[in-house]
């Protein structure tokens, strides 16, 4: 697997594979490249962003996160859970939208205040 590593403004080239058994990582230039390089090969997680629809609120919609990454499989249920969700107004930054969406353990918090009408 071909990866470009993203955890400083370097952008090694990585190549990462399994050989008997254990997660071969070359290209890195340091230990925080070789980490990237295993964990992207063998569990890879994302930070969700998305947006939520706000009812009574300044602005139509709201910008959401989770509050750590999940699985990379997991993102199209996280992303599902929020197609036709809906909150009220007032809301503040951190603020739980959904809690453990999609069973991942991750919260969806809210990353903008919207202040109600």
């Amino acid at each position: 697997m071909e990866l470009i590593c993203i955890l400083c403004p370097r952008g090694c080239h990585l190549q990462a594979e399994l050989r008997d058994g254990q997660v071969v990582v070359s290209g890195n230039s340091c230990p925080r490249g070789e980490r990237y390089g295993q964990e992207e090969l063998t569990h890879p997680v994302r930070t969700v962003t998305s947006s939520v629809y706000v009812a009574n609120g300044k602005g139509k919609m709201l910008s959401v996160k989770t509050n750590r990454p999940v699985a990379k499989e997991s993102i199209p249920m996280v992303l599902e859970a929020l197609a036709d969700l809906q909150v009220a107004a007032p809301i503040r930054v951190g603020d739980v939208i959904l809690g453990d969406v999609a069973g991942t353990g991750a919260d969806i918090v809210a990353t903008r205040n919207v202040p109600i009408v």
